[in-house]
């Protein structure tokens, strides 16, 4: 296994470094970048400059009415780091990012590890929170709805399960928000932000309180819209197991119907529903966080991700590319780990996987 793990961890670097080329060349492709920006900005400036009350011979004479100069164009493509050719730029960018360097933001000024940094709790608390839940929820109802295949309990559930799985995570959000947040009748919970104003203040349970106070909405809306899925896989992969040959076999030896379950179907039926697990973190990460990030206005990762495609700010682009990237790698390798761990009869090494 510790081979395994090693050709994995070696695996990573060309993974990254294809993903980062792909996405650097179809960001050179792509039309309104930092320096389109910076320069129909200058001339809009220049433009309303020319425009406040100068003689029409001073007009006629301003640089704004023409566009740039050379020289002040070359000043901004040398502000962004434009002055250098595609190839020494990707290549700059591959020896910070081996340092963890990600640059400094075109739009917020700021180093972007320590807008990663700031950024991080808001996205961890909802995704490891609301993964947690999800799982806690839809494993025992999974294994429930299987063993009660087509009785009252399975038709009951399904109906609830259906309108989870087809209704968004963010539908769910307004409507707790219309109900519980102030919007229309009952104002239990905040409205926004990840704690209160006087959170520093209070004391160590306060924090607690006030902390699980604000994630309950958001976490409630992912909970909702994103628990029927992995109730489906679970339930499906415990009714494939329990139609097996080996648990006609435990059966006939009068073992009880728990033990069963959890001494020989629960480990076998695990695997699919663990297999799902870093899809689970990235889609969370990824789609689920951006919505619930905005509704909720929780300043997190997937938000800033979002403003920097908008603003086309390119280190912080890359940043979350490269994050999100390296996490959904780790997350696979400890999926394939959990794996063999759960069932030691699977064996990576021996069947010459990579």
């Amino acid at each position: 296994m510790g081979i395994y793990i090693l050709k994995r961890l070696l695996l990573i670097i060309p993974t990254l470094f294809f993903i980062l080329l792909i996405n650097f060349v179809v960001i050179q492709i792509a039309p309104g970048g930092p320096v389109e920006q910076a320069i129909q900005q200058a001339e809009a400036f220049q433009g309303l400059g020319a425009t406040g009350g100068e003689t029409a011979s001073a007009k006629s004479n301003y640089q704004g009415a023409k566009g740039l100069s050379d020289e002040m164009v070359q000043k901004i493509k040398a502000q962004y780091g434009f002055d250098q050719p595609a190839h020494i730029r990707f290549w700059n960018m591959l020896k910070s990012y081996a340092s963890f360097d990600f640059g400094t933001s075109f739009f917020k000024d700021k180093p972007v590890t320590q807008l990663l940094w700031e950024k991080m709790p808001v996205s961890l608390s909802l995704g490891l929170w609301s993964t947690l839940l999800i799982y806690l929820v839809s494993i025992p109802l999974g294994i429930k709805k299987a063993r009660q295949h087509g009785m009252l309990f399975d038709k009951s559930t399904s109906l609830l399960l259906a309108i989870g799985y087809a209704v968004p995570a963010f539908v769910f959000a307004v409507l707790l928000i219309v109900f519980f947040a102030g919007g229309s009748y009952f104002q239990w919970f905040p409205l926004q932000g990840l704690v209160s104003e006087n959170f520093h203040s209070l004391s160590w349970l306060g924090k607690i309180q006030d902390y699980f106070w604000h994630m309950t909405l958001p976490l409630l809306a992912m909970v909702i819209g994103g628990f029927a899925g992995l109730t489906y896989l679970t339930k499906y992969s415990f009714m494939e197991e329990l139609n097996k040959q080996y648990v006609l076999a435990a059966r006939s030896k009068g073992l009880t119907e728990s033990r069963v379950l959890y001494g020989h179907v629960f480990r076998n039926a695990m695997l699919i529903v663990i297999a799902g697990l870093p899809e689970a973190l990235i889609g969370i990460f990824f789609v689920g966080n951006l919505f619930i990030e905005i509704i909720f206005n929780l300043d997190g990762l997937g938000l800033l991700g979002f403003e920097a495609i908008q603003q086309r700010d390119y280190p912080v682009i890359f940043g979350t590319l490269f994050l999100f990237t390296l996490l959904g790698l780790v997350l696979r390798l400890i999926s394939d780990v959990l794996y063999q761990v759960i069932d030691p009869r699977i064996n990576f090494e021996s069947r010459g996987a990579e």
